[in-house]
């Protein structure tokens, strides 16, 4: 299937103070066209990932749920696919499953669960998606990695999505990136969040150039199965207003960016909703970027973009 694929769009929600708020967000966005309700995974002032997707797929008909993505040191991943498949049973097989290394120093520092470096935290979530996708396959399963050993387990109950929900993975360094080409369903082209924080680097890592270079990774690995992988971009920042310049540069100034610099990046989005809908599909010519999630206060004044491009 040849790039470009259609818009669909994403929204990152975590936090709610009851139910009826929880559900409520998941039913309007459903209302409003998006595509998925997507929660990150951290120990800090959120709703827990499994029960709250759970939650919002019970009020919900079509609006996808995921993860983006489950930290993998805290969670074995034979609970994780058990939990995983449970969900998308019982959502009629709406689950998206963002497999991530880890990355917030926080997270670690809380809860004791040693923070080691990168490339072991890499190679248990690549073991981590053998075993998802085993488990979640037909019959008996057994696994003999450095990290995970699997005896003839059969992962019950079964996903309703044939092989298992499609696996998310994204990142903004090299090894990562192309882990995810070869191995995902959908590739998250992210900042790099190496410092553990989203601290310079990772703000530096937002810039055209830098995403430019990442997909030279993502195609390089991915080779002939490129067009089969769906390109994601979070976006952290969205302002929609008519004063394009000025609220770049105030964005910008609390990032250490200059306006120009804010409005090329692919990870913010400052104008009005025609012209956020010009720059989506300019960013989609140039780096496939056509699933596009965008922060929860951000889903009334996105909606027009959503309205306007969802499909196309």
């Amino acid at each position: 299937m040849a790039h470009p694929r259609p818009f669909r769009f994403g929204l990152m929600a975590a936090k709610a103070s009851s139910s009826t708020e929880w559900t409520e967000t998941a039913k309007k966005a459903e209302d409003l066209g998006y595509s998925s309700l997507l929660m990150p995974d951290h120990f800090g002032d959120q709703l827990g990932v499994i029960p709250a997707l759970a939650a919002a797929a019970a009020v919900t008909t079509e609006l996808r749920i995921g993860s983006l993505v489950f930290a993998n040191d805290f969670r074995h991943p034979a609970l994780l696919a058990k939990d995983t498949a449970t969900i998308d049973l019982l959502s009629d097989g709406r689950l998206e499953v963002g497999v991530g290394a880890g990355w917030m120093n926080t997270d670690y520092e809380t809860t004791g669960v040693p923070h080691e470096r990168a490339g072991i935290r890499i190679d248990r979530m690549i073991e981590s998606i053998d075993v998802l996708r085993g488990l979640w396959g037909e019959g008996a399963f057994s696994y003999d990695g450095a990290h995970y050993n699997i005896t003839e387990m059969d992962g019950l109950p079964k996903p309703v999505q044939a092989g298992g929900p499609p696996i998310i993975v994204g990142g903004g360094g090299k090894r990562v990136l192309s882990t995810a080409a070869r191995m995902a369903d959908i590739v998250g082209v992210n900042p790099n969040v190496g410092e553990g924080t989203i601290g310079a680097e990772a703000i530096k890592s937002m810039s055209a150039e830098a995403t430019e270079e990442k997909m030279t990774w993502v195609r390089d690995a991915a080779g002939d199965r490129f067009d089969d992988i769906e390109i994601s971009i979070l976006k952290f920042f969205v302002v929609v207003t008519d004063d394009r310049d000025d609220m770049a540069a105030k964005v910008g100034a609390g990032m250490g960016m200059d306006a120009a610099t804010i409005i090329a990046s692919p990870h913010a989005m400052v104008g009005s909703a025609e012209q956020i809908a010009d720059e989506l599909i300019e960013q989609r010519d140039r780096w496939q970027g056509s699933y596009v999630t965008v922060q929860s206060d951000a889903m009334d004044s996105f909606a027009p973009v959503v309205a306007a491009l969802a499909g196309t």
